[in-house]
């Protein structure tokens, strides 16, 4: 840009005495444009302007050009103006300190706080502030009394700094003792402390703080919608976010990416839908974080086709795109669409990353490709990929699925790392698909002793027993949970409908349209009776009466989603249910002669993946 813009004056030459005064913009002046400042071009030429009329001394001035730098992104311009300062004082530290920390050089930042006190230089309330941001909670603690010997500690934006890194820390006691002896609260402060709740998992209180604030940002209301989505109360996140709205806050991308989450994690695709929606009549960038967002939702959400859409239009993708579009399509079954968009991935010369193959050999399973998914976890040497759980987890999931127990046996024995409970959980499920006793009670048997069983480690034990027939062997492991407090994990089925996300439990006859939804479910049954259906009730693990066994079936929870979907939706809509169980066989079986029967399609998405049920089949060829 040429120096008449940026000064507003004739192009400057090498001063002369006469010129020099006139000429020259005023110091105040000065500061404007280095502030105003909006690329690096721009601020080069003010200070190549200092230097030649000899005041690049100027300690204002330089404060700000250093400043300046950092904020543009170039650190090392900012450092060497730093070195050069002669007898730097409190707020050039302050100012380098902080450009180190807003550029997570935390170390760096604090090897200079140590410089500084060796200078015999005082901190102020601003160091302070600037370095807590680089403090993990030990070296915050040291921090904090520092700040006391300096009086420094009452200043607001100091103690909020330390309420953050307490929080950060996961001492949330003394992060609310710092919070409620603050002489004066800002809306920062209490964000903060919100935020630290949240966090570590306690959002109730966090919800209690944010009930209680009279007013709110956009940042606080961020941390308390981020807060429910990440600690898996999506539904909570999702009616936050409604009313945010409606409070005429105008959310931003990190809200967004929150809310798209949220979406994802309830199955709510009417309000992910909304959202994108929302994103482009408001203008806000579809960048490479809220295009991933939105194919990872479309994806968990069960449309695919949307998922693709938004991959095919984003310009630029980085390998974080490419990884979602390949899980999503694992996740639904497609694995040969996973596997072909991995080939074109590498003709496009891209580096994959650990998560690509995760993606990659759940592909592998959902289909029981058995030698290509060797052939991919062997593949991850050449990348400079080391295995980690997750990938010797997907190999388990791959091999026990096929049958192949005693070899996914084996290799969990030869791993070069610890196996987890979920590992060895993994191997349990296959042992009860394939009934194999024996090696589940030896998997039991170790987890026991090595103190790595859980609730779903007897879960699956006794429901090996119970497929086997063996009801004096289930008896024996349930009254061992009952004696151990260990309770099963009930199965829950949700369904969006109208944006709202109805929920339901085996048997529930909670809601409101209880008595519609029990009347749908008996002109199913005399659907599926018409239809020759036979109630699978090999799969009841209870040693009950057969028609006892055949009412619990008839009451699984996705099929009173079913159910209340038919009777809220036109005939010819999609119906998406989500599990946070395996689905069982029965209902596999019920939902694909509901799909022929009302032709009507059934998504389904239960814990390990996607099921999507038209006339009468499913897409995962009755293999998951």
């Amino acid at each position: 840009m040429p120096a008449t813009s940026l000064f507003s004056t004739p192009p400057i030459h090498p001063p002369s005495k006469s010129s020099k005064s006139s000429l020259s913009p005023s110091p105040e002046r000065l500061k404007f444009l280095i502030d105003k400042s909006k690329t690096i071009k721009q601020l080069l030429q003010i200070h190549a302007f200092l230097i030649r009329h000899g005041i690049d001394c100027d300690p204002i001035l330089n404060f700000r050009l250093q400043r300046s730098y950092s904020s543009l992104g170039h650190l090392k311009h900012s450092v060497t103006l730093f070195r050069s300062t002669p007898s730097p004082s409190v707020f050039t530290y302050t100012s380098i300190i902080h450009s180190h920390t807003i550029n997570n050089l935390h170390e760096q930042a604090f090897l200079l706080y140590v410089e500084m006190l060796t200078q015999d230089i005082e901190p102020n309330q601003f160091t302070f502030s600037a370095i807590l941001k680089a403090c993990p909670l030990k070296s915050g603690e040291a921090i904090h009394g520092q700040a006391l010997k300096f009086q420094c500690d009452s200043d607001t934006y100091v103690r909020t700094s330390l309420v953050d890194v307490y929080a950060r820390g996961g001492d949330l006691v003394s992060a609310r003792k710092l919070f409620d002896t603050m002489p004066e609260r800002s809306l920062v402060s209490l964000t903060t402390m919100i935020a630290g709740y949240a966090k570590n998992g306690d959002v109730d209180k966090a919800r209690e703080l944010f009930d209680r604030m009279e007013e709110r940002d956009v940042v606080c209301w961020n941390a308390m919608i981020d807060g429910y989505t990440q600690y898996g109360r999506p539904n909570e996140a999702l009616a936050l976010f409604r009313h945010m709205l409606l409070s005429n806050v105008k959310p931003n991308e990190v809200t967004v990416l929150a809310v798209l989450s949220a979406c994802g994690q309830s199955g709510a695709l009417e309000s992910g839908q909304w959202v994108h929606t929302y994103v482009k009549n408001n203008r806000i960038p579809v960048n490479l974080r809220v295009g991933t967002a939105l194919i990872d939702m479309y994806s968990k959400c069960g449309s695919l086709e949307d998922a693709r859409i938004v991959f095919n239009q984003m310009n630029a993708k980085d390998v974080v795109a490419w990884n979602s579009m390949i899980v999503g399509y694992a996740m639904h079954g497609f694995s040969q669409e996973a596997l072909q968009l991995f080939r074109e991935f590498c003709r496009l010369k891209l580096q994959p990353s650990d998560i690509t193959f995760i993606g990659i050999l759940n592909a592998c399973a959902n289909a029981g490709l058995v030698n290509e998914g060797w052939g991919y976890f062997h593949s991850m040497k050449e990348y400079g990929i080391e295995p980690k759980i997750e990938h010797y987890g997907c190999m388990v999931n791959l091999l026990g699925r096929a049958g192949h127990l005693q070899e996914a046996y084996e290799f969990i024995r030869s791993m070069k790392i610890d196996p987890d409970p979920v590992l060895w959980g993994t191997l349990l499920g296959a042992c009860r698909i394939h009934r194999d006793i024996k090696l589940g009670e030896k998997i039991v048997e170790f987890l026991v002793e090595c103190n790595l069983a859980n609730s779903g480690t007897y879960v699956l034990l006794s429901n090996i027993y119970a497929a086997a027939g063996d009801w004096d062997g289930a008896a024996k492991v349930r009254a061992m949970m009952k004696k151990s407090g260990v309770e099963k994990e009930p199965g829950c089925s949700s369904i969006e409908v109208n944006n709202k996300v109805h929920e339901f439990l085996a048997g529930d006859m909670k809601h409101p349209k209880t008595k519609e939804i029990y009347s749908m479910l008996e002109e199913i049954n005399r659907w599926l009776e018409a239809h020759g259906y036979t109630p699978q009730t090999d799969i009841v693990l209870h040693d009950i009466g057969e028609s006892e066994k055949q009412k619990s079936l008839a009451v699984h929870s996705e099929k009173l989603a079913i159910a209340f979907g038919l009777i809220s939706t036109q005939p010819g809509t999609t119906i998406k249910i989500v599990k946070n169980l395996r689905v069982c066989q029965d209902c596999h079986a019920v939902s694909k002669l509901i799909s022929k029967i009302t032709g009507r399609k059934l998504i389904v998405r239960d814990r390990n993946r996607f099921h999507h049920f038209e006339n009468g089949s499913c897409s995962c060829g009755d293999y998951w």
